[in-house]
């Protein structure tokens, strides 16, 4: 079992070190999230509750990453996907959570579930079951793309975007809005990763260690953003309530 090993980390390990970082703030998120549940509406309290899962679930990995990367100096890509299969479908989830009160149904949730799981499976297949060939990274990466393209489509121009302004809470759509460029901007560095790998059009333009340190730095910034990005729509509204 790898999490809890000690390793001795070189001054210059900014990998290893993020991944430490990136396991604090994870964590220490996760407990932020979980205890505000008390100060929020009932109807915000599983969008709070989703928030916290999907902080502890990263803040797990990123323990077991750290130690794989300090025990084999390898991209611990096995652990990184786990993480995401799990942590990428419930931020998907929030969009539903945030509009099921203009409406949604259940039937998006599970659209944006599969549109996710499906963009993640084919990314694992075609980078940890990669040939080294462009023919192999091209095929699995256009798969996962178009995963991507319909949960992009659907929050920015579709369901999502349209359950959102029929919420009549600018809060929501404010929030909703801020989500999908979450989508848009911040999950942008995970297609530009893949490529980097063997077979990928943009391999040898950044060494496997740089790839894992922007990958570290998004996934702190997209997963906790994320979730406080759902705290302020659940703590702005519950505060409206309050003094209506």
């Amino acid at each position: 079992m790898l999490l809890g090993i000690i390793t001795k980390m070189a001054p210059d390990d900014y990998v290893g070190f993020t991944f430490f970082i990136g396991y604090m703030a994870m964590a220490a998120a996760a407990v932020f999230f979980f205890f505000e549940r008390s100060r929020v509406e009932d109807k915000w309290k599983m969008s709070l509750l989703v928030s916290a899962l999907i902080t502890g679930i990263a803040a797990v990995h990123y323990g077991y990453m750290r130690d794989y990367w300090g025990t084999f100096g390898e991209s611990p890509t096995f652990f990184r996907y786990v993480d995401w299969t799990l942590t990428v479908p419930l931020m998907c989830v929030e969009f539903y959570l945030l509009t099921k009160v203009a409406g949604a149904k259940k039937s998006l949730l599970w659209k944006l579930i599969i549109a996710s799981t499906w963009m993640l499976v084919c990314g694992y297949i075609g980078e940890a079951m990669s040939d080294g060939t462009t023919g192999h990274s091209v095929q699995w990466g256009v798969l996962s793309t178009l995963g991507y393209l319909y949960i992009l489509y659907t929050v920015w121009l579709g369901e999502v975007a349209k359950l959102a302004e029929a919420s009549n809470s600018d809060v929501v759509k404010k929030g909703v809005r801020t989500l999908a460029w979450f989508v848009l901007v911040g999950w942008a560095i995970y297609p530009i990763g893949y490529m980097c790998m063997d077979g990928g059009w943009l391999n040898g333009v950044f060494a496997a260690k740089d790839v894992d340190l922007f990958y570290n730095i998004a996934d702190a910034i997209n997963k906790i953003g994320f979730g406080l990005v759902v705290y302020n729509i659940a703590i702005t509204s519950s505060a409206k309530t309050k003094t209506a």
